[in-house]
């Protein structure tokens, strides 16, 4: 008598049983990590968003930081000398500061006097410190063409090396250009000439001091 012989792939219903209790417990199991997955995801971003509320903080406290940083950079640190009585509106326009530089001693001056100006000053600005000392001469003509004349003047006697050039934006709009020269008496300083429709302005000082100044200067 020979004996049937069983199938390997057939299961018992114990076995098919155990099997069914096994994938129900594996899929219970992924069921539940997504949903965590999906917790955790709109514990973050929806609410009550504590992800991006901590990334919009960092960048918050760095912004205000950087901002501190170049407040306490930029403060000048001497205090600016008040402008002479009965100044003029052009005078009132000098600002008191300029980045790290204040402003010091005004004075009426005609070194332009040949060009006839409508008005002439000489204004030096400080950080305080004597070697950086920059001296600003500015002065308006009642037209546009006359402010430029002088500026061409002025441009044409700078003989020393060009280190910058460029023009003068206002809203968009040219309203003049600027030069700057290293000076031919003293190697280590430098000249910046520039006009604004009817100003001209020129600042001397050392190269990086007028390089710094003219820069930051808002006119």
């Amino acid at each position: 008598m020979s004996k049937t012989r069983k199938d390997a792939s057939e299961n018992t219903p114990t076995e098919q049983s155990s099997k069914k209790s096994g994938h129900k417990v594996a899929t219970g199991v992924i069921v539940t990590l997504v949903v965590l997955v999906v917790f955790v995801l709109l514990t973050a971003f929806v609410w009550p968003g504590w992800a991006t509320h901590t990334e919009a903080k960092q960048g918050t406290v760095a912004s205000q930081a950087a901002g501190k940083k170049t407040e306490k950079e930029e403060t000048p640190s001497i205090k600016a000398k008040s402008l002479p009585k009965g100044a003029t509106e052009l005078l009132k326009s000098m600002p008191d500061t300029v980045g790290t530089y204040a402003r010091q001693d005004v004075a009426d001056t005609k070194v332009w006097s040949s060009a006839s100006p409508l008005e002439e000053h000489s204004v030096k600005y400080s950080t305080g410190t004597s070697s950086k000392d920059v001296t600003l001469i500015v002065a308006q003509w009642a037209k546009a063409d006359n402010a430029k004349t002088q500026y061409d003047s002025l441009v044409g006697k700078l003989s020393g090396e060009k280190t910058a050039a460029g023009n003068v934006k206002v809203s968009g709009q040219n309203t003049g250009a600027y030069e700057v020269h290293k000076s031919t008496s003293n190697s280590a300083n430098a000249i910046a000439v520039w006009r604004n429709n009817t100003c001209v302005f020129q600042v001397e000082g050392s190269q990086a001091a007028v390089k710094d100044f003219y820069q930051k200067f808002p006119l």
